[in-house]
């Protein structure tokens, strides 16, 4: 299954070091519990992190609680579980904390709601919104930010495409977005996370950006979350991500569209 990933792809790059680690592996799977073990990962309950088959997960028991409880993370034999995986590794600090956030609404939505046990509730639609869908827009020019929030795609990433790539980086964080982009077609849109930063996180390298933003985000979302929180965020996009960006590519408004009132989010 891993034949169908082309690691060039840009918006991969994050992901690189450690999906060199695990495929590398004859046991991918085992590669996977290695890697955790090395960089000592623990749930928010202290449980080491533990990838193991889906077969684990007991009938009836939520994803969410049964990692919060166990720290034991149902992984099937797909690239939907793989590119999860590989999050888990790449930005633990804030998949713990997300999995604090859901685990908790579920133990809320237990103890407020014993007849609907099925309804999952606005924290937690967000947090899986941004489990499996976000994007991570970092930037240090709010003006670019804004003009992407108001749907000003050409302004942002054809006029001021040089300061975009300057000022700007995007860092894929979902795992089923990053599925679709296996397969990558113009219409994906990502829900995109901001962080304002400074002159200083320029100047990291990859990997100490890597790790300021799981810790940064991570503490964002301590507070929790809603999912007015994100605005749209078209991936294939972000300037160097697709061949040929040029005025038509954003003029086409079935996926570069202009701002609605009604837009659910913004």
């Amino acid at each position: 299954m891993f034949d169908a990933i082309d690691w060039s792809k840009p918006w991969l790059a994050p992901l690189r070091l450690v999906a060199d680690a695990v495929l590398h592996a004859g046991d991918w799977q085992g590669a996977l519990n290695d890697v955790a073990n090395s960089l000592g990962l623990h749930n928010h309950r202290g449980m080491p992190i533990r990838f193991v088959p889906q077969a684990e997960l007991p009938p009836g028991m939520a994803y969410e609680a049964f990692i919060s409880v166990t720290g034991k993370v149902p992984t099937r034999e797909n690239l939907h579980d793989f590119f999860n995986a590989l999050v888990w590794l790449s930005f633990p600090q804030t998949k713990i904390q997300l999995n604090a956030l859901q685990s908790s609404a579920l133990e809320a939505s237990r103890q407020s709601d014993l007849i609907n046990q099925s309804r999952r509730g606005p924290l937690r639609d967000a947090a899986t919104i941004f489990d499996e869908n976000a994007a991570l827009l970092v930037s240090r020019d709010v003006d670019l930010v804004e003009g992407l929030r108001a749907h000003a795609w050409q302004h942002a990433w054809l006029a001021h495409r040089d300061d975009f790539i300057r000022d700007c980086e995007v860092w894929l964080f979902g795992h089923a977005l990053m599925e679709k982009l296996v397969k990558p077609f113009k219409s994906i849109t990502a829900h995109a996370w901001v962080l304002i930063v400074d002159d200083a996180y320029f100047e990291m390298h990859g990997e100490a950006k890597r790790r300021w933003l799981d810790t940064a985000v991570a503490q964002s979302l301590a507070g929790g979350l809603k999912t007015t929180d994100f605005s749209p965020l078209p991936v294939l996009g972000v300037p160097g991500w697709w061949d040929r960006q040029d005025e038509a590519f954003y003029g086409d408004t079935t996926v570069f569209r202009p701002k609605r009132q009604n837009d659910r989010f913004n």
